[in-house]
Parts: structure tokens; C-alpha cells; sequence
């Protein structure tokens, strides 16, 4: 069966019998419908106020995983299996993870709510509209744009020029025509003619403001930092001196609340927040993590694509915003995909092949060096294929001892839950281990070399060059007062360089910096690295084409 025909034939629970596993009653609830519920705000105050206290938090689990490939990892899968597993052996487990972004749902990198009998549903709802989060997001996000602009055109008050506007308009969809645009044409009446852009909704300052807030105070006053622009004396203009903050706010009251859904298995799940880890910082909202380590004796959560992208940004941004740690990291591999980072064709990846394997398996070793540096224990999950053989699957376990980790082989695609019963073992026995958790580097040292740091620990290059006029905003933003901030580095998600296509595992060499751009109100500065583009395109054939609807209003197709 389909992942979508295995979660259709799937009886799910009244969510408030699900909420009542972590002792959220129905009061704390708001429904949408049956099956889906957002935390009241009197509810979430109550959780993050028990999160402050360490001693009252669960302990909390990374999943991340190896560079992707187009053999597919399944970090989502082994995220909600373990979660389904802890409960098996008697853990009070919960998951938070992101909510699916539009643009991949209509692709072609598909949906997020895991694969198999490793999934969270109703999974038609949460990877289309959901709750309506990302909708709320997107229209904030434009509302600051048409208030921009409508500025501009009744005066201009602030001076704004408009040739320095970096703030985008936003879609949540794949859609390269938008890429680069002209608006106000058609003559005064329509406003001033200006170049243009849009971003993908999950890339929008908004998408990691809401994220990062825990409160609609902090809201509006991340709203308010956000650089929009500069005016005719190369002063920032921030969205604040257009006195509008509480309007674009009022469109987020309820997107900076959590969603509260549940597994095949009954296991409860915080889904909020869904930033992309290639070109933002990848992790789900902090209210979802700190009411899930608030309700759980274990919360599994993850952060997109790579270490090298999801999980560095969730320890030197996220972490540091939540002022929270992970107690262990669960890094996701599967044998198909290490393969290929050995240099076997999509087409070849069924054939057995150690020797690709043992060469594609420094991908995944460098990804664990990564993890080491942040002083958190680590453990292997070799997400089962059925065209994996046991020699490979030998092999693999005996790579990772020699360098010293533990790899279990997780089959929660396959048999759900109990698939996943030795990872979950091997989990808590890595979280029951002392950890002293740090940041890669401290926000004191110069944004340069926060970015050399990154390049040279975490992508392993050997310098960096800095394209342009990069090196002299850097400069600029440190004289305004910007330099102790994180850096959320933008680059490919397809290689721990910024070349797409040097697979495994790729040293020595120069990563470039082609621009930085200012997030004030997210709180770090994002560096464009290599080609990365914040507007993805759609291939060839879209996984659209696949998609459909009865008259039942049955959805078929999605995935």
C-alpha cells in the first residue's frame, strides 16, 4: 500500500483522548475538527513556564541525518518510529516536528509526515492546508510588503529608497516565475516601479520569527527589528517606523500557537513552525519543543536535511534562542543513499556493492565528527530498505564501530513502532550519558569568522571566499550593532560543500559567499552560499501531476 492508503485505512483517536497521554485536557484544546487541535494560549504560558525549569523537562532527541540523495533517507519516518517505539518499551514520548511546506507536497521532494506505518495523520490535512499556519504566515509577510510599498506611494514619510528594499513577498509553492519581478507598472495610481522578489513562504523572516517567539509581545517585537530597507541616507528602515506591527500580529495570534495531532500508533505530536534547513534554519517552533519537553518524558524532534544544515542550525540558533540542549542525536542513514555518495547510479542501488558502501560511508562519518564537536552523544539509524542484504547491513554496523559509534538498524517503515524498539533502547541508554553540550562558536567573535568556522569545521573547507561586497556589509552590519548575532548559512542541501554536486564527502576546498542579508527580527544574519536560491522551481514532472480528488472528497495520489 501507499503511504496515503496506510494512513486512510488508519482509525484515529478524538484528539483530546490523544492530548489526555500528556495530560492536556479538553479546555486546553482549540479544535479543528476531530483530529487536530491547536494548545490554548492560556495552556502554552502554562508549559513554557514549566519548560523554564530543567529539572521538569523531558529529555530531548535530534533526529538529523546523512547529506540527502535522491535514494531517500526517511529522517521523518525514523523520527515518528522512534517516538511510536520509546512508547512501546513504557516511555512517555511525545513528537514536535515541522509542518510540510506546499511547494515539495506539489514537487517533488514530498510531504513530512514520515512514510509506511511510521507516519503522523491525518497526514492529507497536515501536508495541505493543516491548521492554516503557513497561509497566516505568508499573508503577514505580504501585508509588510503591500504596507512597504502603499508607504512609499502616500509620501514616503520615512525616505525609504526604494532600489534598497530587501524585504520579499512570499508564495508557498515552488514557482521560479516569481523569482525576480517588476511592480507598480501601469502607470502613478499603481505605486512606484521597483524591482522585486519572492521567497518561498517556509523562507520568509515571518516563518522564523513565529518560530522563535514564545509570546505575542516578542512577536511584535521581532516584527518591529525586521530590516525592510534603507532610506536616501543609507539609514536601516525597520518595520516598526511604519507603526503597523499590531496589524501584521493580529494575522499571527493563533499561527504562533502549536498544532497537536497524533501517529498511527496514538502517539501525541506537536507539528508548528516550518522552516526550510537549506535556506533558513530548518527546525520547528520553539513553543512546540518546549511544550512537548514540558508534557514528555522524551521528545523526539528533528531538523531538516543534513547535519550539516538542520542540526548546527538547531544547536547554534535554536538551542541558543530556547536557552535548551539535546541529551543525544540520532543520525540517520540508509545503505541506498551511502551508496550513492560511493558513486553507484539511482538505477544500480538494489545491486549489492560494499565497496561503494565503505566509500560512501564517509559522508556519514564526517556527519558524526560534526555532532561530536557540539559535545552531544550520537547514535547510527540504518533505516531499513528490503533491498539492503546482510552483508551491507554487517558492514555498516561495523564501520561505525570503528570509528566508534553505534549504529541499530530501525525498520519503523515497515512494521511501525515496533520496528523501531532497539533504536529506542539504544536511545535512552545514549540520553542516560553525561553530555556537556556547547555552541560551535561564540557570538563575540566577528561574523567573518563565524562563517570561516562553519566552513572549515562543519563543510570542511579550507578558506573562504568572500564574493563581492560581502565582507564590507558584514563590516557594516558589526558597526550597527549586529555582530553577536548567529549566522544562518543558505547553501545547498544536496552536499556538505556549497557545490551540489560534490557528493561524499568533499575537503579542501574554497567555499564561496556570493551575499548576506540581515534578519534582525529573526535574530541572525543569513549567508547565501554557492547558487542556493530562497524560490525553488518545479521539475520537470511535479509530483501535481499525480495528485487528485474524488467527490467524496477522498484525496488520492499524495504519496
Amino acid at each position: 500500500m501507499t503511504d496515503i492508503e496506510i494512513a486512510q485505512k488508519n482509525i484515529m483517536s478524538p484528539i483530546e483522548e490523544v492530548a489526555a497521554k500528556i495530560d492536556i485536557e479538553k479546555d486546553d484544546l482549540d479544535f479543528y475538527g476531530s483530529y487536530k487541535a491547536k494548545i490554548t494560549m492560556k495552556k502554552l504560558r502554562a508549559l513554557q513556564k514549566k519548560a523554564e525549569d530543567p529539572s521538569a523537562r523531558g529529555k530531548l532527541v535530534l533526529v538529523t541525518a546523512i547529506t540527502p540523495t535522491p535514494a531517500g533517507e526517511g529522517k521523518s519516518t525514523v523520527s515518528i518510529g522512534l517516538g511510536d517505539a520509546l512508547r512501546k518499551i513504557n516511555k512517555k514520548s511525545v513528537i514536535a516536528l515541522r509542518e510540510p511546506s506546499l511547494g515539495p507536497c506539489f514537487g517533488v521532494k514530498g510531504g513530512a509526515c514520515g512514510g509506511g506505518y511510521a507516519q503522523i495523520v491525518p497526514m492529507e490535512d497536515i501536508n495541505l492546508h493543516f491548521t492554516g499556519d503557513i497561509h497566516a504566515i505568508s499573508i503577514a509577510n505580504n501585508l509588510v510588503s503591500a504596507l512597504i510599498d502603499n508607504h512609499i506611494q502616500q509620501g514616503n514619510e520615512l525616505n525609504i529608497d526604494p532600489r534598497t528594499i530587501t524585504w520579499k513577498r512570499c508564495v508557498d509553492l515552488n514557482d521560479r516565475a516569481l523569482r525576480n519581478a517588476i511592480v507598480g507598472l501601469g502607470g502613478r495610481t499603481n505605486g512606484v516601479v521597483r524591482e522585486d522578489h519572492f521567497s518561498i513562504a517556509v523562507a520568509s523572516e515571518i516563518m522564523a520569527i513565529v518560530c522563535l517567539s514564545k509570546s505575542i509581545t516578542e512577536l511584535k517585537e521581532r516584527l518591529s527589528n525586521s530590516i525592510i530597507g534603507q532610506n536616501y541616507n543609507k539609514e536601516n528602515v525597520k518595520f516598526g517606523d511604519l507603526k503597523c506591527t499590531g496589524a501584521v500580529a493580529a494575522l499571527l495570534k493563533d499561527a504562533i500557537r502549536p498544532n497537536l495531532v497524533q501517529t498511527l500508533e496514538k502517539t501525541p505530536a506537536f507539528v508548528h513552525g516550518g522552516p526550510f534547513a537549506n535556506i533558513a534554519h530548518g527546525c520547528n517552533s520553539i513553543n512546540a519543543t518546549l511544550c512537548a519537553l514540558a508534557s514528555g518524558d522524551y521528545v523526539v524532534t528533528e531538523a531538516g536535511f543534513a547535519a550539516d544544515l538542520g542540526a548546527e542550525k538547531f544547536m547554534d540558533i535554536k538551542c541558543r534562542s530556547a536557552n535548551i540542549a539535546p541529551n543525544a542525536v540520532v543520525v540517520v542513514a540508509t545503505i541506498r543513499a551511502l551508496k550513492m555518495h560511493g558513486g553507484v547510479a539511482k538505477c544500480n542501488l538494489s545491486m549489492p556493492n560494499t565497496s561503494a558502501l565503505e566509500k560512501g560511508f564517509e559522508n556519514l562519518a564526517t556527519h558524526l565528527e560534526n555532532i561530536a564537536k557540539f559535545s552531544v552523544p550520537a547514535i547510527v539509524a540504518i533505516n531499513k530498505f528490503n533491498t539492503d542484504t546482510d552483508d551491507e547491513i554487517s558492514l555498516l554496523v561495523s564501520l561505525c564501530e570503528k570509528i566508534g559509534a553505534k549504529a541499530v538498524v530501525s525498520e519503523g517503515f515497515a512494521k511501525g513502532g515496533e520496528g523501531a524498539v532497539e533504536l529506542a533502547k539504544a536511545v535512552v541508554s545514549e540520553c542516560d550519558k553525561k553530555s556537556s553540550f556547547h555552541y560551535l562558536y561564540d557570538l563575540e567573535i566577528p561574523l567573518s569568522q563565524k562563517i570561516e568556522t562553519l566552513a572549515r569545521e562543519i563543510y570542511r573547507a579550507k578558506s573562504v571566499e568572500f564574493q563581492g561586497g560581502t565582507l564590507k556589509k558584514l563590516k557594516e552590519l558589526e558597526a550597527q550593532g549586529y555582530g553577536n548575532l548567529p549566522v544562518c548559512v543558505a547553501k545547498t542541501q544536496n552536499s556538505i560543500s556549497h557545490d551540489p554536486k560534490a557528493i561524499g564527502a568533499p575537503r579542501d576546498y574554497v567555499f564561496t559567499v556570493r551575499d548576506v542579508q540581515l534578519y534582525a527580527g529573526a535574530g541572525f544574519v543569513v549567508v547565501f552560499a554557492g547558487d542556493i536560491m530562497t524560490m525553488p522551481g518545479l521539475p520537470k514532472r511535479p509530483a501535481a501531476l499525480d495528485i487528485d480528488v474524488d467527490d467524496d472528497g477522498v484525496i488520492s495520489g499524495l504519496f
